[in-house]
């Protein structure tokens, strides 16, 4: 099986739009949705459509539960982020919303052997963006497998126990790059995100993940970022959200 995995798209249609004209020579066959398909960006409707289409299975993003938060009169404190979330609830139909309260806070793939999750293994809302945090993690959860999102990095974290004891190696992959999982390692992957990457660079981010040959591969590709901050500012959302594209931050 031929896994697309993707990530914290952010409501930017444009960069997935992008990322998915690049993945289609690729031979996927099923499409995870690792959480935050919304907040932030200009197009949440466009990019639920798209989500739709693909019959993607989607975790809980942080973003997404908070824009049912503020739907359930939780979570009203002012920010770019509710400033965001509540322009984009605006746009959003029931049909929308009911779709997105189905999904899932992480969830375990028997036919791959693996967990998809939006922060860790062990929790929607923290990060594994350092070796800590790998190692805690890895000690929270017993699995060989886990796709996340959250820290907008691509990026694998490998544990094994070696007669010295347990190590953690961390690879990132700013410019893409493939890995090939070890038969005895347990790994946490992440495929960076699609529309809003922090590793200063400032492409998509996705991946592929081939369980037969358990290699994951990423891919940067190329979008139109000065399309999407005009999106951002005809929209009235804070400037920000749309400068910090160029960054890659």
């Amino acid at each position: 099986m031929r896994l697309l995995l993707i990530s914290d798209i952010h409501a930017n249609y444009t960069a997935l739009e992008a990322v998915l004209n690049d993945a289609q020579g690729r031979n996927f066959s099923h499409v995870v949705h690792l959480g935050d398909a919304l907040g932030y960006g200009p197009h949440p409707r466009e990019v639920l459509e798209a989500l739709r289409k693909l019959d993607a299975v989607c975790m809980m993003g942080n973003h997404d539960q908070m824009l049912l938060d503020r739907v359930d009169g939780l979570n009203m404190r002012v920010s770019i982020v509710s400033q965001a979330l509540a322009w984009q609830l605006e746009r959003l139909s029931e049909r929308d919303l009911g779709w997105i309260r189905s999904w899932r806070d992480g969830m375990d793939d028997p036919v791959i052997g693996a967990r998809y999750r939006h922060g860790s293994p062990t929790s929607l809302d923290d990060y594994t963006d350092s070796v800590t945090a790998a190692r805690e993690a890895f000690s929270g959860w017993h699995g060989r497998l886990a796709f996340v999102g959250h820290t907008h990095h691509p990026a694998v974290y490998a544990t094994l126990n070696a007669p010295v004891g347990e190590w953690i190696k961390h690879q990132a992959f700013v410019q893409g790059g493939s890995y090939m999982v070890p038969p005895s390692a347990r790994v946490i992957l992440n495929p960076g995100s699609v529309g809003q990457p922090r590793d200063g660079n400032p492409q998509a981010s996705y991946a592929i993940f081939d369980s037969a040959r358990n290699n994951f591969q990423v891919f940067r590709v190329d979008y139109d970022i000065a399309q999407v901050q005009a999106d951002v500012n005809a929209a009235g959302l804070p400037e920000v959200l749309g400068a910090r594209l160029f960054l890659g931050k």
